[in-house]
């Protein structure tokens, strides 16, 4: 199973764990130059966070904003937390 499809997964348990997979997919590719997720997955994050931006209590949520995920970009600030997990997946995975 592929990351794409395990995060879909994990979105049918919680739909918080959009705003961490959305962030650390967004440093794999801005700031590393090397994609964790599929660009159609990316996108899918950005619609379903801001289809339910309202309802989502992750606590990394305020380094999205609305415009982020209009644009379909992410150009903001990294949770620390988000670059370490991101690391951690990386290593653990060999991604």
């Amino acid at each position: 199973m592929n990351l794409d499809q395990r995060v879909n997964e994990l979105l049918q348990k919680s739909i918080n764990l959009a705003v961490p997979y959305y962030l650390m997919a967004a440093y794999a590719y801005y700031k590393e130059d090397d994609p964790i997720l599929s660009d159609g997955l990316f996108d899918y994050l950005a619609t379903l966070i801001l289809k339910n931006y309202d309802i989502i209590t992750h606590p990394h949520k305020k380094y999205i904003t609305i415009s982020d995920l209009e644009a379909g970009t992410y150009l903001g600030e990294y949770p620390r937390m988000a670059i370490d997990s991101l690391k951690l997946m990386r290593k653990n995975e060999n991604l």
